[in-house]
């Protein structure tokens, strides 16, 4: 095997090396079918007062009995929430919930804390929604719906309900631990910077020595991690060929292609490299999380460089925007690397063809506006009018912020990157993937594994990624197409390998990659969460 092939896949596998699973589950608190009913009492006819209050002196609670579905908690405690989204006085501000404030084994499908966004600049209200629906798909982010709330028996507002990502569920779920080195970007870490530190860097990774400059530029979440914080910079910036040691690089890559594809501009792709966690996972690798995506779709137009970006400059984002830039060195660092820029662009492929050029998109964006369109129309708080939302889609909305129509942008930005000359190249098709079984009648059984798939598009390789009876880290070896793997003949477009086990495993685990000129196909696609599986006892039946 090449040592480049090796060098490559060694950052392909995070989802299934990591034992990450994706939750497909439709029912519940986070459920997208149904709109939740969360109904707030305070004992204060002036709560919002004292919610002002508490916001303007820390994160202090006021208690309060909290009704979600019909199951009632006594003792919870409720505050605003957000910094740029929240403001004095006003009628709709988010809020932060914690069931277990007097009662610390009160939880909803074992949810603790609760985040409901206001939506602020999203005449649509699906940014959130619909944006880390898209995400999930490729990477590990939160479940959001809608909920509709209700304080002291008026309607407060259609919020959106976002899964925490510091909650055990969502930690535990991606990466099956929950004490390792955790961190959060300071949105406010430009306010005072201190002395010795380089200047309103946010969360760009840029490489500072001093461990007050990693203080103020993340919120800390673990007891422990800063050392690591500070070594995953200099390594990305110092020595990015060892960065694999020290980062899921297929996570920040997916991280980066949907930040580019959907125009999420408040986050490291735009002005202040802000809204993503880090989460070190178990291999020593931090992790990024994405964080509120509620200006995503446009909403936010800064990338850092001049004024804000009119519709057709967001519409025709560059793909490979601050590759040369060194201020971010997540995007330029990574993308020098011409096997890792090929995988970026693969996966820009992807999130563009699996949404946006197959209408999955708009289908689902007129959906949920559908599901949400009476409890919009019922909120006396929004920020927009009915006439507004119905036309949030199709339009540019407000005469100030002029917030892109969700299909107004996205329909002209898919029809921009389909023609792109880094993504209009054709990446290898995978085909037909079969394990070879018992022929009838054969009294010989299968003992190993033999595996085929056709592969067209001129790949210069394929690998299969496997490993035994489910356990430990996936394995990577060459398929080939020489005629000497029961692949048939020479250069057919058959790739072949037998997996032969050693200690008795009955089953395997397996996807396959192939790279040609341009880009990486997988098979199958969604290889983050799935897998091909077999066992011998199917292989012999």
């Amino acid at each position: 095997m090449k040592k480049t092939t090796l060098f490559l896949f060694l950052f392909l596998t995070f989802g299934l090396q990591k034992g990450f699973s994706q939750d497909k589950s439709t029912a519940g608190f986070f459920s997208t079918d149904k709109v939740q009913d969360i109904k707030i009492t305070f004992q204060q006819a002036n709560w919002s007062y004292f919610l002002d209050s508490l916001r303007f002196n820390g994160n202090g609670l006021l208690e309060s009995i909290v009704e979600i579905n019909g199951q009632r908690f006594e003792g919870a405690g409720v505050r605003y929430r957000g910094s740029k989204s929240f403001a004095p006085g006003t009628s709709r501000n988010p809020l932060h919930i914690e069931l277990d404030y007097k009662n610390k084994d009160q939880n909803i499908q074992g949810y603790k804390t609760i985040k409901l966004s206001n939506t602020l600049r999203d005449p649509s209200m699906l940014r959130e929604v619909l944006g880390y629906e898209i995400a999930r798909t490729y990477m590990p982010a939160p479940m959001a719906n809608f909920a509709r709330v209700t304080i002291n028996g008026k309607y407060y507002g259609l919020l959106a309900n976002i899964e925490s990502v510091e909650e055990p569920q969502f930690l535990e779920r991606y990466f099956k631990s929950t004490g390792n080195p955790f961190f959060k970007v300071n949105q406010d870490a430009g306010e005072r910077t201190p002395v010795g530190c380089k200047n309103n860097i946010y969360g760009s990774l840029e490489y500072d020595k001093l461990l007050p400059c990693y203080e103020n530029n993340f919120e800390k979440l673990s007891e422990h991690g800063t050392k690591e914080l500070i070594e995953l910079t200099r390594i990305l910036n110092e020595d990015p060929s060892k960065i694999s040691s020290v980062l899921d690089v297929d996570v920040a890559l997916w991280m980066l292609a949907f930040n580019n594809v959907v125009v999420n501009l408040s986050s490291y792709t735009g002005q202040h490299s802000v809204n993503y966690y880090l989460y070190q996972n178990k291999k020593g690798q931090f992790t990024p999380i994405i964080w509120d995506l509620n200006l995503s779709f446009g909403s936010f137009k800064n990338i850092g460089e001049g004024s804000d970006l009119k519709l057709k400059l967001l519409q025709e984002l560059d793909p490979l925007l601050h590759a040369d830039n060194p201020t971010k060195p997540l995007i330029s660092k990574l993308l020098e690397n011409q096997l890792y820029r090929k995988m970026y662009l693969s996966h820009v492929r992807t999130i563009l063809n699996d949404y946006f050029l197959s209408g999955k998109f708009e289908e689902r964006a007129k959906a949920l506006q559908s599901l949400i369109h009476t409890d919009v129309a019922n909120d006396a708080n929004k920020y927009y009018d009915m006439t507004d939302f119905d036309n949030s889609l199709a339009k540019t909305i407000g005469k100030k912020s002029k917030i892109p129509g969700l299909l107004e942008l996205m329909s002209k930005r898919a029809d921009y990157l389909k023609t792109h000359p880094d993504l209009a190249i054709f990446p290898p098709n995978i085909m037909n993937v079969k394990v070879e079984t018992r022929q009838p009648l054969s009294s010989k059984r299968m003992e190993h594994f033999h595996i085929t798939a056709q592969v067209d598009k001129f790949p210069k390789r394929v690998s299969l990624f496997y490993r035994l009876s489910g356990e430990g880290n996936f394995t990577e070896v060459s398929m080939l197409d020489d005629g000497k793997n029961d692949d048939g003949t020479p250069e057919n477009g058959i790739f072949g390998i037998t997996i032969v086990p050693q200690n008795g495993e009955e089953s395997i685990e397996y996807y396959i990659v192939a790279e040609n000129a341009g880009l990486f196909s997988y098979s199958p696609a969604a290889y983050m969460w799935e897998k091909h599986t077999t066992t011998l006892e199917a292989l012999n039946k």
